[in-house]
């Protein structure tokens, strides 16, 4: 693959690392016949889930966690082994499953550049702040470092979740002292500022990923149904803030 080095003047690292990703990810969509039904967000949440399980999970475990069919799973993985070589085949254990190359876990370190966390979120610490009035809601988080100039009233992060069977999102951005909404980020008003609770709950999850949360860091919140649903959420709402 070749690289091409932009200006500094019209691109910072940031967004020239962001071209870098979704250069290396086109391989995957690329088909002579049938568009892959799976999308980007399949993708990048299909590394996070072989990094956390490196003795080797495969494609019945994937469809699961991924919420997809059996057929595009098998799809996702051959072309993830074949196409960009970021997985390869184990016989470690009783199973054979997959696990990530060298190649395909340096892609997703470049990735945590930009999204360095995405949890499973503590419902009592965060049910304040969750706009949407369900008994069965299962929130998961993710960081996303130094976006806050690209997110505007969360109505996009909100759109992409539930396009991808969330229920919702709820934004947050860190302005160097408090946690605010979007839309509220210049407010003084102590109404617009979340809980110092909420915010110590997150510093203190983030630093255990030996992370700082840092002053235009934005935080985001999926929401959905059930564990899978609200990850989906979440990281395709994170997403928006990093495209292309």
């Amino acid at each position: 693959m070749i690289y091409i080095f932009f200006n500094i003047n019209f691109f910072t690292f940031i967004t020239y690392l962001i071209l870098v990703i979704y250069k290396e990810l086109e391989a995957l969509f690329e088909s002579s016949t049938i568009k892959p039904s799976f999308e980007e967000v399949h993708v990048i949440l299909s590394l996070f889930i072989f990094d956390e399980h490196r003795e080797g999970i495969g494609r019945y475990r994937l469809q699961k966690e991924l919420l997809i069919g059996e057929g595009t799973a098998k799809s996702l993985i051959k072309k993830l082994n074949e196409k960009t070589r970021f997985l390869i085949v184990t016989d470690r254990g009783k199973r054979k499953g997959h696990i990530l190359t060298e190649k395909g876990n340096n892609f997703l370190i470049e990735i945590k550049k930009n999204i360095p966390i995405l949890r499973e979120g503590d419902l009592s610490m965060l049910r304040s702040i969750i706009i949407i009035e369900s008994s069965n809601i299962n929130p998961y988080f993710c960081l996303i470092k130094s976006a806050a100039e690209n997110i505007t009233n969360g109505i996009e992060q909100r759109d992409a979740a539930i396009k991808v069977g969330g229920s919702g999102a709820t934004c947050l951005i860190y302005n160097g002292k408090n946690l605010v909404f979007p839309s509220r980020l210049d407010s003084d008003d102590s109404f617009n500022i979340i809980k110092d609770d909420i915010l110590n709950y997150f510093k203190k999850e983030i630093t255990k990923n030996k992370i700082n949360l840092e002053k235009n860091d934005v935080i985001i919140i999926g929401l959905g149904e059930n564990t899978q649903k609200s990850r989906l959420a979440a990281l395709n709402s994170a997403l928006t803030l990093i495209g292309s």
